[in-house]
């Protein structure tokens, strides 16, 4: 008699005793599985997943935040996980993930929110604070640069260039989709546990990523890298909002002193770097997350 092995699950259920639960949400032409939790009329979090993450990747800030007192709502960006994954580079550009945000907020109900992003979710971040100022309350970044100091490092750093590498890599066709998704998914694996601390990612966790990897195959999560490159600008640079960047000083691709010049660009900005502390800063360290909810629970000026 054989045995049929259950898929793992990757929707809200992964948090069930946290009383969170899984919707979806007609976005700028995309459905998005989108995880909330939290009173409906509590100040509004966005926290936003990076490469090669999923909403999970949230997990330990989620129920903090709520205890806190916020409406948190965590997106499988498009691509990723249980959300559409349309074809094409131009489907991921940065104005159109934006977008993706913007109207997220508007499901809600809402005009503003408080934006959290790491590594990709980020940039993502930090293009709806500067593309659209006035839907962005606090702004949180995890271990990204700001959009210029990173085209500006890549120009005049060769230490950032050859950390870059996998930049490069994404932008030849086919091969990296083969390449990350062989030998089930090993390599994308490796990307997990190479960027991290020992100890990061456990057995379960990594089961659970390659569930979500699963859904929408590789290509589209490569298209995020590609479609980075030919993204239109923002029309401006500076940053408004208070914004808070947590940064992992020990980031294998990204080197430290971005951190420290994206400050730069910020009108209210704040750094905390964490010595010992890979590029999953927001999962290695607790105090991340003590710091984002001090930073989102400060009173306006």
């Amino acid at each position: 008699m054989s045995v049929t092995k259950s898929r793992i699950k990757t929707d809200a259920s992964l948090l069930a005793h946290h009383d969170v639960e899984s919707t979806y949400r007609d976005i700028n032409d995309v459905q998005l599985h989108v995880v909330a939790a939290g009173n409906a009329d509590a100040p509004l979090v966005i926290l936003l997943h990076g490469h090669p993450d999923f909403w999970y990747g949230w997990r330990d800030q989620i129920p903090a935040l709520v205890d806190a007192g916020f409406r948190v709502v965590v997106p499988d960006q498009r691509g990723c996980n249980l959300s559409d994954a349309p074809a094409g580079i131009d489907a991921y550009r940065q104005s159109t993930l934006s977008v993706d945000v913007c109207e997220l907020i508007e499901s809600e109900g809402r005009e503003s929110a408080h934006i959290v992003g790491h590594d990709f979710g980020g940039f993502v971040a930090w293009n709806v604070a500067l593309r659209h100022p006035s839907m962005v309350d606090r702004l949180g970044i995890c271990n990204v640069p700001h959009p210029t100091v990173y085209r500006e490092t890549l120009r005049s750093s060769p230490q950032q260039i050859a950390r870059s590498w996998y930049v490069w890599f994404y932008q030849v066709p086919k091969l990296p989709e083969w390449l990350l998704g062989r030998n089930d998914m090993d390599n994308m694996v490796d990307s997990l546990e190479i960027t991290s601390n020992p100890g990061t990612f456990d057995d379960e966790t990594i089961a659970r990523y390659k569930a979500a990897w699963q859904h929408t195959g590789i290509e589209p999560r490569i298209n995020w890298y590609r479609g980075f490159r030919g993204s239109k600008r923002p029309s401006r640079s500076t940053v408004p909002q208070p914004t808070l960047i947590c940064w992992g000083e020990d980031d294998i691709a990204l080197v430290p002193s971005m951190a420290e010049k994206s400050v730069n660009y910020c009108g209210n900005g704040q750094l905390q770097m964490f010595p010992d502390t890979s590029h999953w800063v927001h999962h290695e360290r607790e105090e991340v997350t003590e710091a984002l909810r001090n930073h989102l629970s400060e009173t306006p000026l």
